[in-house]
Formats: C-alpha cells, sequence, structure tokens
C-alpha cells in the first residue's frame, strides 16, 4: 500500500520539485504552502509522514510540531525537517521539538528519500516487535486506558514520554511544577505503571498499537 506523505513549504517551486520526485518514487503526495492549512486538513489527508519547512508566514515548523505532538490522533506522525538553518542549536532545536529527522537545504533528493524509507523501516521493525510480543488484549487493555485520559493529561504524557522533567513540563505547558507532579502521580495511578520509564514505554506501545490500525 502507498504511503501518503504531507509536504510543507512555503516555497512553491522547491514544492513542486519535491513533490514530483516523491511521486517517482511511489508516494501519494500532498502540498500546502501553509502550516495551518496542514492542521485544518490532517484528518482528511491522513499523512504516514510528513514533511515540512521550518521558516514560514503564520506559523512555524517549531509551532506546527508542536501542534501535532499535542494531538491524540496524530503526535506519532513521522516528521522531517527540510530547513535553510543548518547550525548545531537549530537542529538540537529541531529534535527537542520532536521531528525524527534534520536535513539542510540544498540537498540531494536521494538523500531524503532514504531518510524517509528508514523511517518507514524503523516503525515496521517497531510493529513486528508489538505484534509478536503483546497480546491483542493487551492492546486493548491500554486503548481503553488512553481513551480516559483528560486532553492535559495526555499532553503532560507525550513530554513524560519524549524524556522532560516536570520542570521542563511545566514550562512547555505553562503551568506550576506541583500542578505537574499531581499530573504525572494521576497517570502513574492510572496505567497501573511504577515510574516514569514504564509510562514511557506503555505510551509508545499505545502509539505503536494505533499504527497497526486496533
Amino acid at each position: 500500500m502507498k504511503k501518503t506523505i504531507l509536504l510543507i513549504d512555503d516555497d512553491i517551486n522547491l514544492l513542486n520539485v519535491i513533490a514530483s520526485y516523491l511521486i517517482s518514487e511511489g508516494f501519494i503526495v500532498h502540498i500546502t504552502t501553509y502550516g495551518y492549512n496542514a492542521l485544518q486538513n490532517l484528518e482528511v489527508i491522513q499523512p504516514d509522514l510528513i514533511i515540512t519547512d521550518i521558516m514560514m508566514p503564520h506559523i512555524d515548523g517549531y509551532e506546527l510540531i508542536k501542534k501535532i505532538r499535542s494531538q491524540k490522533n496524530w503526535h506519532r506522525i513521522p516528521v522531517i525537517f527540510l530547513t535553510a538553518k543548518g547550525m548545531t542549536q537549530d537542529r538540537i532545536l529541531g529534535y527537542n521539538s520532536g521531528c525524527n529527522a534534520y536535513l539542510t537545504k540544498p540537498f540531494y533528493p536521494e538523500e531524503l528519500i532514504s531518510i524517509i524509507n528508514n523511517i518507514f523501516k524503523q516503525l515496521e521493525f517497531w510493529k513486528h516487535n508489538i505484534r509478536n510480543n503483546i497480546p491483542k488484549t493487551e492492546h486493548k487493555k491500554n486503548n481503553s486506558i488512553f481513551k480516559s485520559f483528560t486532553n492535559k493529561e495526555y499532553k503532560v504524557l507525550l513530554l513524560v514520554a519524549r524524556g522532560y522533567t516536570n520542570k521542563e513540563i511545566a514550562s512547555q505547558l505553562n503551568s506550576s511544577v506541583r500542578n505537574i507532579e499531581k499530573y504525572v502521580s494521576r497517570l502513574l495511578n492510572k496505567t497501573k505503571t511504577r515510574n516514569r520509564t514504564e509510562l514511557a514505554k506503555l505510551t509508545l506501545l499505545n502509539s505503536l498499537s494505533k499504527l497497526e490500525g486496533e
């Protein structure tokens, strides 16, 4: 089955060039020049992967990925940053924002294809391990737990899974450290996990089970 890629860049000429190359490689491609358009159409497009520029009008790539990672249905979508910003600090900021790969312009199209294929191979590897090691009944139990979370609880959970400290989560969500501690304690109780490591693992299992369509 062909993979669907959402391509976002305010340079329409570059968009068309990359889109043509991706289509020639067998992908289904949707393009847009605005991040807000992408967010509004995620449910319709249902991309398997997003490729986005960082420097864009109205909403930049960092803000775009922040909004994507905060959503229950879309936080698991792989994101590749394509950007002219190639400084080390820019790359660190990109990875800390949750991107899966960072490619600096100009680049070889073959390198982009290699990155895309590698991301999909990793996802297939994880899904294979989930299928072989975790019973379906366990998947269903985990999914029912996650559906009971409030939006704020889910945001805290995603940041915990990404390795953020309570202080960093408080800063991200404009909350107090004390409140975040309460949320983390509540999440541990709801999931019956003993620590943040187990909580992060459970989040990964839930994300991968969704990739399998359960």
